[in-house]
């Protein structure tokens, strides 16, 4: 029996917004493959990485320049934070500072998250690009690989575009570099289309005179995912790639802001905090296996505030109270020294900068 025709004619008509709707979120959305290029560009003639030379790596979450003069919707507990967006000024403010702390330090690599890429929050800038024509002459080459991107999200605290990248500098040739896609936080399939799709970014940079190559891996797990096994997965899926690279004698180091606790951390934070990890935290999986820094006995021992990597926008947080940002490394590098920069960096994000020296490996 057919439907009567007032029936049939609402039944099309919700087809055909379905459809619509459908086809707008496409539009909007980015769909990431599991392994994809990443861009890779070099300027000029680029010197290539020597064996047994000294290496200085530097991981840092830059916050999108947002500088430290605010408490966004998403930095409190109850997502109701009073700030949207930095000011222009603030965002020409932080450029600065970064750019300060990067000639200072003059790490050869270094991995940046939360690059801020043509989002409205962040007046459509390419931070990265601003970054590279600030520093063109310490860092001739770059990787990025987005993990957050759609023209416009309808969220009521964004309603914009959003686009946010991991950028990999480097003062050594980069000859090529990919896109991995980590497990992302379980969520409806229309929430899923706007979210963010964290990933590793790896680069390979050729080690002159040789077959060998340093693979640099930059990534930013994700936040606010208790009550799922997220975490669990994009652990998981980093130590494959680890053990892939171990397996094949490569020479590796992976930093970013990982968002998870080193253990005796977690008892240290203020009831509402905790909610955001797991008290087992899921980083042991990797430190019992690869050298890190800061190592667990620094990060959880008596003197471990001077590892605290994060200084939340909370207005409850005196100071960093923390440690999310790490630095790994594979057994075939001699580390030499490190430390988080904390004394001039606490005024530029709500992350500090790690940092890692080493040796490379001499040529057998």
């Amino acid at each position: 029996m057919s439907l009567p025709r007032p029936l049939r004619l609402l039944l099309l008509i919700a087809l055909t917004v379905f459809a619509v709707l459908s086809a707008l979120i496409y539009s909007l959305t980015w769909r990431p493959l599991p392994r994809e290029d990443a861009a890779v560009a070099c300027n000029g003639q680029v010197a290539q990485l020597q064996p047994g030379q000294a290496l200085k790596v530097m991981t840092w979450n830059v916050q999108y320049l947002a500088g430290k003069r605010y408490v966004f919707w998403y930095d409190l507990p109850g997502g109701d934070g009073p700030d949207e967006r930095p000011s222009s000024e603030d965002l020409a403010m932080t450029l600065g500072e970064v750019v300060r702390v990067l000639r200072a330090e003059q790490p050869d690599v270094v991995l940046l998250q939360e690059l801020h890429d043509n989002a409205s929050a962040s007046d459509h800038q390419d931070q990265l690009a601003l970054l590279q024509a600030r520093l063109s002459d310490l860092y001739p080459c770059s990787a990025q690989a987005f993990y957050w991107k759609a023209a416009f999200v309808p969220h009521p605290r964004i309603l914009g575009s959003v686009g946010m990248k991991l950028g990999t500098l480097s003062r050594f040739q980069i000859a090529r570099a990919e896109r991995l896609q980590l497990p992302m936080l379980d969520a409806d399939l229309l929430s899923r289309q706007f979210q963010l799709k964290r990933a590793l970014l790896v680069s390979y940079l050729p080690v002159r005179g040789s077959n060998e190559e340093l693979v640099a891996i930059n990534t930013h797990f994700d936040a606010f995912a208790q009550g799922q096994d997220t975490m669990q997965r994009q652990v998981e899926m980093t130590d494959g790639l680890l053990r892939q690279l171990q397996g094949a004698g490569k020479t590796w180091v992976l930093g970013g802001d990982l968002n998870l606790l080193p253990p005796g951390q977690f008892e240290h934070l203020q009831e509402d905090q905790r909610s955001w990890y797991a008290a087992d935290s899921e980083l042991q999986n990797l430190a019992q296996r690869y050298p890190m820094i800061p190592s667990l006995q620094q990060a959880s021992g008596a003197e471990q505030a001077q590892w605290y990597t994060h200084f939340p926008n909370d207005p409850a947080a005196s100071g960093p109270d923390r440690t999310l940002d790490y630095l790994f490394y594979s057994p075939r590098l001699t580390p030499l020294a490190s430390q988080v920069r904390q004394h001039d960096t606490l005024t530029i994000s709500d992350h500090l900068p790690v940092i890692g020296r080493f040796f490379l490996p001499s040529q057998e």
